[in-house]
């Protein structure tokens, strides 16, 4: 089989990106936009060995969960990857990823519970982030193609609220009036690199990234803004560096508080242009309502990557106590104010570091401790599992965004998987904690995302005290 060449295939399964799989003459292809059932004829694009990487030319029989896409650039925009498939089959697929990767990755085979439904399958998102450049002589705003950086460029995204289509048309106006142009990633020319907005219940903080430290026509941007959001902040932030990091450190202030207030299940938290709150409200409060049914009221909690500390506050309302840590400074003080505004003060407390830098101190204190993990899509860092495995909490509560480094880092806590020579292997036991439960949350609706809620305990067989501490 060679490039360009067109064969017939009938799709067996969906991969972990959601494309199709499909075998035929000893070579595996893969599909985008490909359902289990549907046979199609597809032209090759490349073939490695008996591994090919297709696209469908044809659609001979298509399958009864496929449905048309919302969006009119579905399939070039890298943001989803599942318009084409009917919500229920999304969760089911959803489930099979999260077991498929502990299966496959850590060889652990517990059952999975359903994947927990979004009440939104579009418009969920409250928050939008857009990179903005140029190309052909003309501005362009959008969402990057699937693993690149060619912007597709947009006027609306069916995943987020109406609000997005009238930002970005104000904002193509704003340039074309001021004569301002997007980010050259090769030039470094261009005085426009990102939009970014945060909605919070109704108020939104709006920050554009900018290479110069003086923007044209500002404030024309800010009437157009007016026009739009009944109640906004808006900031300028700096970044002339030639990287893939979205801000720099400097951020402006030219309109509102900056920093707003909200609250969720009886708890009044703030947030500000770089707090990290969950995008999809709705599968949020399921997924931090399981999480606080994992702690007893007795329980002292360590909250791990917590962000702007509402759910830290959430824990430390039902239980004992509970610490959060988070690196982000901004996040961190919003934690602490968070406290003492909840009247939290003398049961929360908010620790600006690293987790490797700050969680065995806690675990010193409290070493009966309950720890969650929510950590960024990376996963848990390996200092923070050796510790854990070190220190030996009885339970741990993880938060993950990716089936992947989930089953990584849930093989490292069971045993299941160990560090040898500087690789991952598969150790064909599990001596370590037991993995209790592991539940989906269906927080990114039509793509490939999903977040996890799984629940590790160690048996009392295995609590052994840690070395280097006598027992009491």
């Amino acid at each position: 089989m060679e490039k360009n060449d067109i064969i017939t295939v009938t799709c067996e399964a969906l991969g972990t990106q959601g494309e199709g799989i499909a075998r035929a003459d000893g070579v595996t292809f893969f599909v985008p936009r490909f359902l289990p059932g549907e046979r199609a004829s597809v032209r090759i694009l490349k073939c490695k060995g008996n591994i090919a990487y297709a696209k469908i030319e044809e659609l001979l029989t298509p399958a009864e969960e496929r449905v048309r896409p919302a969006c009119p650039v579905f399939g070039r925009c890298g943001g989803c990857q599942l318009q084409h498939v009917k919500y229920r089959a999304q969760l089911r697929f959803k489930t099979g990823l999260v077991r498929d990767a502990l299966k496959k990755i850590a060889g652990i085979g517990v059952p999975v519970a359903a994947c927990e439904r979004s009440e939104k399958e579009y418009g969920y998102r409250n928050k939008l982030q857009l990179p903005v450049g140029r190309r052909d002589g003309r501005n362009v705003i959008g969402f990057f193609a699937e693993r690149s950086h060619r912007i597709v460029p947009i006027d609306g995204c069916p995943l987020h609220p109406e609000w997005a289509d009238k930002l970005i048309a104000a904002v193509y106006n704003f340039m074309e009036k001021c004569g301002l142009d997007g980010y050259d990633e090769e030039t470094g020319e261009g005085q426009i690199r990102h939009i970014v907005v945060r909605e919070l219940r109704g108020k939104f903080i709006i920050t554009l990234v900018v290479t110069v430290p003086v923007l044209n026509g500002i404030d024309y941007l800010l009437f157009r803004l007016g026009e739009i959001f009944r109640e906004f902040s808006f900031y300028l932030n700096y970044n002339d560096k030639k990287s893939n990091v979205i801000f720099g450190e400097t951020f402006t202030l030219l309109k509102g508080k900056g920093i707003y207030e909200c609250s969720e299940g009886g708890i009044s938290y703030e947030a500000g242009p770089r707090t990290f709150v969950q995008v999809n409200e709705n599968v949020r409060t399921k997924l931090y309502e399981r999480a606080l049914s994992c702690a007893d009221e007795g329980d002292t909690v360590i909250d791990c990557y917590a962000g702007g500390g509402l759910l830290t506050a959430k824990f430390a309302k039902k239980c004992k106590r509970a610490y959060g840590i988070e690196v982000v400074p901004e996040a961190s003080a919003c934690a602490a104010a968070l406290a003492g505004r909840n009247g939290l003060s003398g049961k929360m407390t908010a620790l600006c570091g690293r987790v490797e830098d700050e969680l065995a101190g806690v675990l010193a204190k409290e070493p009966s401790a309950l720890v969650v993990l929510d950590p960024p899509r990376a996963g848990v860092a390996r200092e923070v599992i050796a510790l854990l495995l070190r220190e030996r909490p009885k339970k741990i509560v993880m938060i993950s965004c990716d089936p992947a480094t989930f089953a990584r880092d849930a093989g490292l806590l069971t045993g299941a998987l160990a560090e040898r020579d500087g690789a991952l292997v598969k150790t064909g036991t599990q001596d370590g904690y037991v993995l209790r439960s592991v539940e989906p949350f269906d927080m990114f609706p039509q793509t490939k995302w999903v977040e996890t809620l799984a629940v590790f305990e160690l048996p009392a067989d295995r609590a052994q005290p840690p070395l280097g501490r006598a027992e009491p």
